[in-house]
């Protein structure tokens, strides 16, 4: 498996890589992807690290697990590849965009433009088996995608970390409050967002108007 993160995400990681977890973590990804279907595919595993400088990291979305449908996920959270339908959270996500800032719905699904203007798309596990949902949970990634988020918090300053759903709302104690803005809600999924719990947030708006107090240009989302 190859680690192609630039120096800076190697370097405040480099603990990491020789931890026995992650020696563990990579037999399993290795050898899973070459006897199960899998996504991302291998070379996108590390897209977000590789879209998104350490120092560049103004807004932090987390995600739980990357799409497990046929050619969704590319390796960015809640992003899919060019041409793919909008999986439901997607479509949820652009609705609030709109309801908040008037953003038309785009054409694609694809938010590598986001991750290029410094919004790090984090996925809690970065892969997963094709149909099957959590099934490279626990094997992992978890610590290092945790020590990811630690790493933002203490190398960054003014980071705005959107936590969407339960799941996410537990990375807070990971990140300190003192010196980066922590936005919750619920998740972008129907069954969340239709009882009320995600639309109506004004993440979008209230991340730029953040970012713009703090002398740092704003996402366009």
């Amino acid at each position: 498996m190859r680690f192609e993160l630039s120096q800076n995400w190697k370097n405040v990681l480099k603990n990491e890589f020789t931890k026995s977890y992650f020696t563990d973590l990579v037999s399993f990804v290795e050898n899973t992807y070459n006897t199960q279907t899998c996504y991302p595919p291998k070379s996108d595993l590390f897209k977000a690290y590789q879209l998104t400088n350490l120092k560049d990291v103004k807004v932090v979305i987390l995600g739980q697990d990357p799409y497990h449908g046929v050619g969704q996920a590319n390796g960015l959270a809640f992003s899919v590849y060019p041409g793919i339908p909008f999986p439901p959270s997607l479509k949820n996500i652009f609705l609030e965009l709109k309801n908040d800032i008037n953003k038309e719905i785009p054409f694609t699904g694809d938010l590598s433009h986001w991750a290029r203007q410094g919004v790090f798309l984090l996925n809690s596990c970065l892969s997963v088996e094709a149909s099957k949902a959590g099934s490279h949970s626990n094997k992992g990634w978890e610590l290092f995608t945790d020590a990811t988020i630690q790493a933002i918090s203490e190398e960054n300053e003014a980071v705005v970390f959107l936590l969407w759903g339960g799941y996410a709302k537990k990375k807070n104690k990971l990140i300190n409050s003192d010196k980066h803005l922590i936005l919750t809600s619920g998740h972008p999924s129907p069954l969340s967002a239709n009882r009320g719990y995600w639309f109506g947030n004004k993440h979008f708006s209230k991340t730029n108007s953040y970012l713009k107090k703090h002398n740092k240009s704003p996402v366009h989302w």
